[in-house]
């Protein structure tokens, strides 16, 4: 009989999701036999709690990120105690919308779970506390650091982006033995390397001007356009690639936009060639999203961080520039001097790129798919 593995994700933000698909390849690649099942945990669950869940985030993202990121923090803490009150009662929520999770759980008899998002794994954990469920999971967590809400004990094994994200689940009270640091698992064609010079080319890019990529995440957010209009100030000519996503409005707005002649601009909406537009260009301008970040990492292209969210982003963004792999743009009022500064500077480009070249983990998700296969 096939060996079953389910992988839970949540569509809160693409990230945990393109984690997810990331493993499901790398799983199928290496083990077509395996009988793999990739579910957004939130279908799983009452559409109240869905929509609760999905538009909360959005909501205090977009319109109070400063809340958001101050109930980041007040979740974390060094804590070993496994269980305080308030996240009991926040469990107890989770677990009472997550019926249709319960009963897939209880009628498949998976070989092993893979979580890419905490709120299954949380959900996991809590049953397997109460004797109510035997299910092995693992949990892999998307970004550079670790919050205390990844620690869901009891699990098999946890994947970590960073050592610093290892030691802070061990503080947690987590064995090390159970802890490997694989970095963030992405798309597996970023493991195939790419010709800087032929991406170009494909993409109709010249390959003697520097090319700047501007993201705005799958589903198109923030000042896009304001953002773009700043870098078409620059002084020096770039060729300024801005990928919308699945935003048509902020796309069709950025399609009547005029650049100077000095500049070439081009305007994309959702693609599934990011790695190819990552091997063309010499900088990525973006919020620092884990997997965006990662994506980047092992293409080897610096980034130039810009509007953080407070919480993960803004740690994710001290990550990057304590490992000298990135630069942060603090106000689209400075961006083309500090573009214009960086591009001038060819040493300064060379100590991020390789610094970059240095902290990408390509295989990320071979590794944790192995393990899942051995295990």
């Amino acid at each position: 009989m096939a060996r079953k593995i389910l992988i839970l994700s949540a569509s809160v933000g693409a990230g945990h999701l393109r984690a997810a698909e990331a493993l499901e390849l790398a799983i199928r690649e290496l083990d077509g036999g395996v009988e793999v099942t990739n579910e957004d945990v939130l279908n799983l669950t009452t559409a109240g709690f869905r929509n609760l869940y999905r538009k909360s985030y959005l909501e205090l993202v977009n319109r109070a990120p400063r809340v958001f990121g101050y109930l980041y923090d007040a979740m974390d803490g060094p804590s070993k105690k496994k269980n305080p009150k308030r996240e009991r009662l926040r469990i107890l929520l989770e677990r009472l919308n997550m019926g249709k999770l319960l009963k897939k759980l209880g009628a498949e008899k998976y070989d092993l779970v893979l979580n890419t998002h905490f709120l299954p794994a949380e959900i996991i954990a809590s049953r397997r506390r109460k004797g109510k469920l035997e299910t092995p999971h693992f949990v892999v967590t998307t970004d550079f650091d670790t919050h205390r809400v990844w620690a869901a004990e009891p699990a098999e094994r946890y994947f970590t982006a960073t050592e610093e994200g290892a030691a802070y689940l061990a503080a947690l009270g987590v064995e090390p033995g159970r802890i490997s640091v694989t970095g963030i698992p992405i798309h597996p064609v970023f493991s195939v390397k790419k010709r800087k010079q032929q991406c170009r080319a494909e993409h109709g890019l010249a390959g003697d001007v520097p090319v700047i990529l501007q993201l705005a995440g799958g589903f198109g957010v923030g000042p896009i356009e304001e953002i773009a209009r700043s870098v078409l100030e620059t002084a020096i000519p770039v060729q300024l690639v801005v990928v919308a996503g699945r935003n048509e409005k902020a796309r069709s707005r950025l399609e009547g936009l005029s650049a100077p002649g000095r500049h070439r601009l081009k305007v994309l909406g959702y693609t599934d060639r990011m790695d190819e537009l990552m091997a063309a260009a010499d900088l990525v301008l973006s919020k620092p999203g884990g997997l965006t970040s990662s994506e980047s990492l092992a293409r080897g292209t610096p980034m130039a961080i810009i509007n953080p969210i407070p919480g993960q982003e803004a740690h994710n963004s001290d990550y990057l520039l304590e490992s000298g792999a990135a630069v942060k743009i603090n106000s689209t009022a400075t961006l083309a001097h500090k573009i214009e500064r960086l591009l001038g500077d060819g040493k300064r480009m060379s100590f991020l790129k390789r610094n970059a070249a240095r902290l990408g983990r390509p295989k990320a998700a071979y590794e944790i798919a192995e393990a899942a296969l051995k295990y």
